[in-house]
């Protein structure tokens, strides 16, 4: 990895991976492609307790754990939290990955359910898939946008499901790390892009699309390694005609450095 420019478009924790291909000596270049804004609505999180009190949830899912976290801070600024806690007593709790298992658990929140590595919608279906569904009212904590994989399955099953929005995603305020990436990709002077979710691909796409060069990205892209965080992330390049040139197993951060340390070398 010595001496070879690595973009990263992760935003939360792309210092951190700078510093990891940094200490084996690569040069990272952090182009964040994602912004998680706050998107909480008070008054809809009243509604939705008030709503759980007449008609319970059966089932609760956790998708993330940002998300999470915002829906406990938008409880706690309304006093609500003690009565959230008080109904998912009640109710199935199933989670998608650690990351919401430790905010749960922050809360003394009982989880029931787990999906397995690599945490994907389909892990979470499986997971979920010897629960009763018909007429079941289940509660989906909505990441940054809809997922229609997992709430039309649910329905086809008989479900009815309610989601509940803590934030969005957007591009960053600031697209000039996003710029500098594109012009480095067109002088052929990046050697690897580290992409950690499905909404960078979409993001670093569509912002390649109001420029001249949108249509030369994905060639850009497939002259470099490619490195993806799991298969959500794979698919999603893949639908932009980017071939990942390899997958981290398990999908964490050591398997992504460690792969991207190895196709580096060859």
């Amino acid at each position: 990895m010595k001496s070879k420019v690595v973009a990263i478009l992760e935003t939360r924790t792309g210092e951190h991976l700078g510093e990891l291909i940094a200490r084996r000596g690569g040069i990272p270049l952090l182009a964040p492609a994602l912004e998680e804004v706050p998107d909480v609505d008070p008054q809809a999180v009243a509604a939705l307790l008030t709503q759980w009190r007449a008609k319970p949830f059966n089932t609760a899912i956790f998708q993330t754990g940002v998300g999470t976290r915002g829906l406990f801070q938008a409880t706690d600024a309304a006093g609500l939290t003690a009565e959230l806690l008080q109904l998912l007593e009640s109710s199935t709790v199933v989670v998608r990955g650690p990351k919401p298992v430790g905010e749960l658990s922050a809360r003394a929140v009982r989880i029931d359910l787990r999906a397995a590595t690599p945490f994907t919608t389909e892990t979470v279906l499986a997971a979920v898939s010897e629960l009763p569904m018909h007429d079941a009212r289940v509660l989906v904590q909505r990441y940054g946008a809809a997922n229609q994989l997992l709430r039309e399955t649910l329905q086809g099953r008989g479900a009815h499901v309610d989601e509940i929005a803590t934030y969005r995603w957007a591009l960053p305020a600031d697209t000039r790390p996003l710029n500098r990436l594109l012009e480095a990709l067109a002088r052929s002077s990046v050697d690897a892009v580290v992409f950690t979710s499905a909404v960078q691909i979409h993001n670093l796409c569509a912002f390649a699309g109001k420029t001249a060069g949108a249509s030369s990205l994905a060639e850009q892209l497939n002259r470099v390694v490619v490195a993806s965080i799991g298969p959500v992330c794979s698919r999603a390049l893949r639908e932009h005609g980017i071939t990942p040139t390899f997958e981290a197993d398990p999908p964490k951060l050591g398997p992504l450095v460690a792969g991207l340390e190895q196709a580096l070398s060859v």
